[in-house]
């Protein structure tokens, strides 16, 4: 069970990535429906800046901004996202889309981040949505900005 947690949380850490208000805000065309959430999760930017760069920023490159929870997908997506990606020492790979999300995978944005960062962030993110099932649509707001 521990490992099952851990995998999980490596998944959201791996593939933090945020959602359609920042896209929107920057002028960044979105489909309405992409942006559609069960669940707004107010993302605390000051605790995890690097984080939520990346999320930004893979946002406004058009990666998706609502993430659709797939547990059981989450190895395959971190796979096919980190394929070709190398390590570097001192800073994990993390993912926008996340792993855990049916969006993620092939194609996603990778950003080196600081491993304290990144964990903690997915640490939090993964405490948050622990509760809800694969299906739930997300959307991570950074605290900075305000939700639609």
């Amino acid at each position: 069970m521990k490992v099952k947690r851990i995998l999980f949380i490596l998944a959201f850490l791996l593939g933090l990535g945020y959602f359609g208000l920042f896209a929107e805000q920057q002028g960044v065309p979105t489909d309405s429906a992409a942006t559609q959430a069960d669940v707004i999760l107010h993302f605390p930017r000051e605790r995890y800046p690097e984080t939520a760069q990346h999320i930004r920023s893979a946002i406004e490159k058009g990666q998706p901004a609502v993430c659709t929870i797939d547990r059981k997908a989450a190895d395959k997506h971190r796979e096919e996202s980190l394929s070709g990606i190398p390590t570097k020492r001192g800073y994990d790979r993390d993912e926008w889309p996340m792993a855990m999300c049916k969006e993620g995978g092939k194609g996603a944005d990778i950003a080196y981040v600081s491993p304290s960062d990144n964990r903690g962030a997915g640490s939090w993110i993964a405490n948050q949505l622990e509760d809800y099932p694969d299906g739930t649509r997300v959307q991570i707001v950074i605290d900075d900005q305000p939700a639609h």
